[in-house]
């Protein structure tokens, strides 16, 4: 994967534009403002920040603009779980070489992964056999 692109050929987003992106698939189509009005309830976001990154995102092609009211919509290309899915492939390839259990025993060796978490593990790793 070159250019920080997902395999999809879609550029990776930044920290700041999967923020966007998390209240889209949270709340669906937005307008400008209310994605603002949502990122201002964690952090203070200007208005215009918003609005760039937002036309930034749609010229990559991570978002779609329907603007065919008077109020521009936007809407995400991906569906979450792929999004979120190439990312974490790509943070494994090149963190972890490829291997998916040396980032399992990182986030295990983690002092805050709970006991509960360990056991919904377990339970998963039984469920895959």
């Amino acid at each position: 994967m070159k250019n920080n692109q997902t395999e999809n050929n879609l550029p990776e987003p930044t920290k700041a534009e999967l923020e966007i992106l998390q209240v889209l698939w949270e709340f669906g189509p937005s307008t400008v403002r209310f994605v603002n009005d949502k990122l201002n309830e964690q952090r203070e976001v200007n208005y215009t920040s918003t609005l760039k990154q937002m036309q930034i995102l749609a010229e990559k092609g991570i978002l779609k603009r329907d603007e065919s009211q008077m109020k521009h919509i936007y809407i995400p290309v991906e569906a979450e779980e792929k999004t979120k899915v190439q990312l974490l492939d790509r943070f494994v390839n090149t963190l972890y070489k490829g291997s998916a259990s040396q980032l399992m025993m990182q986030l295990l060796g983690n002092e805050k992964t709970s006991k509960q978490e360990i056991e919904e593990i377990k339970r998963l790793l039984d469920s895959m056999e």
